[in-house]
């Protein structure tokens, strides 16, 4: 079996079961670099062998990828290990261009199957347990994700890739395993208090605020030409249709009706924009209103402008509330993250490593 087809296999029987569902990562993770838990099990995509097999593989002497090249606490880590995670991130990421060279992949792969080793002898040490039935579990989502509707189809599946169903649920179990042992000695010993949570918000607020998004609607009233006398008779449309507004007229209607901006035909409409899109006097002018307030005509370089705000973001009420639940994400994901690295230096510092590279 080349090692492009079981690299694909193993990416469709194993993705998702890698990375803990409680860690709240925040924001789009970049693809070279996933997250740490159990960094020895990549979290891959799901793809079909049939794809797999064209993938661009050299080929590799079996013999070779036998040679030991790593020893964590007499447990060995071969070549082909090394490789089958490598060829499975270059699979992933094929398009992307993987800058690092052979030799830095190398080394961060096996650095990664290192700490993924120590992190099941860990659980092994812990008494950590996986029952059959949270294996069996993870063996129905491989199922679903293969597109199998029996357990012999399945099987039968898996002879034809070269894998065998005693292999995959030992993969499964230790990754089970990692996910336990990560949760009780990582997890479990992060918290994030409100304090925490109030002077991050203080500290970042103009940051936070530049997020936050709002919703308006306008009328452009341009001068006919550059005298005067025009702008003159802009102004004077703009007055008048601001005391028709008053008198209740309807601001989209007479937005299509007046207006000269690009945006008359959707009633004035400028969409949900965020703090900075617009020219700092304009959106200053828009954010001092409340919601469903209309403006005075405002003079610009491009003529007069009659805003309405029909709805923004704050941090107050329910923004606030948003807004402290997102910086109890970030403030839990830089102590789970400091966390994690502590425990892994602890047990490296215990453990004895031997690299045969």
């Amino acid at each position: 079996m080349t090692l492009a087809l079981r690299v694909a296999a193993l990416a469709m029987l194993l993705g998702g079961c890698a990375i803990p569902s409680w860690v709240p990562w925040l924001g789009k993770a970049k693809r070279e670099e996933p997250p740490a838990v159990a960094r020895g099990v990549e979290s891959p995509q799901e793809t079909r062998p049939a794809e797999a097999a064209r993938a661009k593989s050299a080929p590799v002497d079996e013999h070779v990828t036998d040679r030991v090249i790593a020893v964590v606490n007499n447990d060995a880590i071969t070549l082909g290990e090394v490789l089958e995670s490598i060829a499975m991130f270059k699979y992933e990421n094929r398009g992307q261009g993987v800058r690092a060279t052979d030799d830095e992949l190398m080394q961060r792969f096996l650095a990664r199957l290192i700490d993924n080793r120590l992190q099941i002898q860990e659980a092994e040490r812990e008494k950590i347990v996986v029952e059959d039935a949270e294996v069996e579990e993870e063996l129905a989502e491989r199922m679903k994700k293969m597109k199998t509707e029996t357990r012999e189809e399945f099987e039968a599946l898996l002879r034809r890739e070269g894998l065998g169903m005693d292999a995959l649920k030992k993969r499964l179990r230790d990754a089970l395993r990692v996910q336990k042992v990560v949760r009780r000695k990582v997890q479990l010993r992060v918290s994030v208090t409100d304090q925490e949570i109030d002077r991050y918000l203080e500290a970042n607020r103009q940051k936070l605020e530049r997020g936050l998004g709002y919703h308006a609607r306008h009328i452009l009233m341009l001068p006919e030409r550059s005298s005067t006398a025009a702008w003159e008779a802009a102004r004077a449309r703009a007055m008048e249709v601001h005391a028709e507004l008053g008198r209740g007229g309807d601001f989209v209607e007479l937005a299509r009706k007046y207006s000269r901006d690009a945006s008359a035909r959707d009633g004035g409409d400028l969409g949900t924009l965020h703090r900075g899109e617009l020219a700092q006097d304009i959106e200053s002018q828009i954010l001092a209103l409340e919601p469903g307030a209309i403006s005075a005509p405002y003079l610009s370089r491009l003529g007069y402008h009659i805003f309405r705000l029909e709805s923004k973001e704050s941090l107050e009420g329910e923004g606030a509330a948003r807004a402290r639940e997102q910086i109890r994400g970030i403030l839990f994901r830089e102590k789970y993250e400091a966390r994690l690295d502590a425990w892994l230096k602890e047990i490296k510092q215990r453990a004895i490593i031997e690299v045969r590279l």
